[in-house]
């Protein structure tokens, strides 16, 4: 088994088969990064399978569940720290508790070298401040399906500046509903309806090709 065959399982969601593979590749030696590096080409594919209408919510939703299971199995093994290319605070906001765009989300940010700070659900704005104050970080994200979160994002917004800290940062918010409209709304740099435009809009805010 190679790489190139873990990629493969990956893409077809051949769960059984791609946590083999890895168990299989870490048994004979093989650099844990390596699998990782694997890992993120077949994520990235999925993406663009997603975007060209061949793979639905539900694929994405098991494709970020698959990665997190070869991720409990490779970390561990990691000999060396990998760089992060950049890092996200990030967390559903107050009044909204869903979670699994925000899920898919992180693993997919993950896969493509982010390190996320998930914060949780129904996160109130002095957190999202106190989380940017703690971690530093290069993006924060913020979830929301319902409506009545664009005014928990603003709030958000708003608190980071009175805090001093809105500039420090890139913001992007996420949800099925969001639009440019939205964006300006709440005073965010960036919006995605969903998990893949998401990443790679933070790719781009940090200029690392989207």
């Amino acid at each position: 088994m190679s790489l190139e065959d873990l990629v493969n399982a990956f893409v077809n969601l051949e769960e059984e088969k791609v946590l083999k593979i890895v168990e299989d590749l870490l048994k004979g030696g093989m650099d844990p990064s390596e699998i990782i590096d694997a890992c993120k080409r077949a994520t990235t594919i999925i993406g663009e399978m997603f975007e060209r209408g061949e793979y639905f919510l539900s694929e994405l939703v098991f494709a970020g569940e698959l990665f997190n299971s070869i991720m409990k199995l490779v970390l561990p093994r990691l000999k060396k720290e990998i760089k992060p290319v950049g890092t996200i605070v990030l967390g559903t906001v107050q009044g909204d508790i869903h979670d699994i765009g925000k899920n898919i989300f992180r693993a997919f940010a993950e896969a493509a070298g982010f390190r996320v700070i998930d914060l949780g659900v129904d996160i109130p704005p002095e957190r999202f401040v106190e989380a940017v104050r703690s971690h530093n970080p290069d993006i924060v994200g913020m979830s929301g399906l319902l409506t009545i979160s664009y005014e928990s994002m603003k709030r958000t917004v708003e608190a980071l500046r009175e805090a001093g800290l809105r500039d420090r940062v890139k913001v992007i918010i996420g949800g099925g509903r969001v639009d440019e409209h939205v964006k300006r709304y709440t005073g965010a740099d960036e919006w995605a309806d969903n998990a893949m435009i998401g990443v790679k809009k933070c790719k781009e805010m940090l200029r690392l090709g989207g």
